[in-house]
């Protein structure tokens, strides 16, 4: 991570930014899969003192996105097939219904951003950066689903995403074929159409194609 916590962040208490911190940081993709750190680690590279790490901790373990050792050593949670391919379901029926819902708010200036977004996500991909790739990928659908005026979807979309960010690296190993079957094109054709049904099955498509097609061998890779 390599990022100290603010003093400056107004009301919000260090044990607030904490998480904060650290959750984004599971959502960038800094906590890989077979790879381990300590709680005085975390304390030390955020400049803070352990207590707030490990109440930050105690939350994002209740969320299933890290768990934590009896000797104190903290690591992504150990992905089986059938939590694979649960999140893969709970992706789909939130997405869906999520980008089809915002489809109505998606105007020129938020399509270009979107399409801003996948031309960066091929080009992390050209680049072999793992990390730029989360992160865009991320990026792209969070910001398509958010047009929604709902407040309910895009909190249990982050939670399902807190459990399946860390495993997203390894979805590059499966996108040699990526520039001939992109489904965010489809999705942004969708959007461009107005088209719910077409959009629906390019999100379902897209989370299939990536997440969907991992094998228990990839996630088992060291980073």
């Amino acid at each position: 991570m390599n990022r100290s916590i603010s003093r400056s962040s107004g009301d919000q208490t260090v044990q607030a930014r904490v998480y904060s911190q650290l959750r984004q940081s599971i959502l960038d993709g800094d906590f890989r899969p077979g790879r381990s750190v300590t709680i005085r680690g975390l304390a030390d590279e955020l400049n803070v003192s352990p207590m707030p790490v490990r109440e930050a901790l105690r939350r994002l373990t209740t969320e299933r996105a890290l768990e934590v050792s009896g000797t104190g050593r903290v690591s992504v949670p150990k992905m089986t097939p059938a939590k694979l391919q649960e999140l893969v379901r709970a992706r789909i029926c939130l997405e869906k219904q999520a980008a089809i819902d915002a489809m109505p708010f998606i105007g020129k200036t938020r399509l270009q951003r979107l399409t801003r977004f996948d031309r960066k996500i091929n080009r992390m991909i050209a680049r072999a950066d793992h990390q730029g790739y989360v992160i865009a990928h991320r990026k792209f659908h969070f910001d398509l689903y958010s047009a929604g005026k709902g407040s309910v979807f895009m909190p249990l979309i982050e939670s399902v995403w807190l459990q399946i960010s860390p495993f997203l690296t390894s979805t590059l190993l499966h996108l040699d074929s990526y520039s001939t079957s992109d489904r965010h094109i489809e999705i942004l054709a969708a959007l461009e159409n107005q088209d719910a049904t077409a959009l629906g099955f390019a999100v379902e498509a897209d989370i299939r194609h990536g997440l969907g097609a991992l094998t228990e061998s990839d996630w088992q890779k060291k980073a």
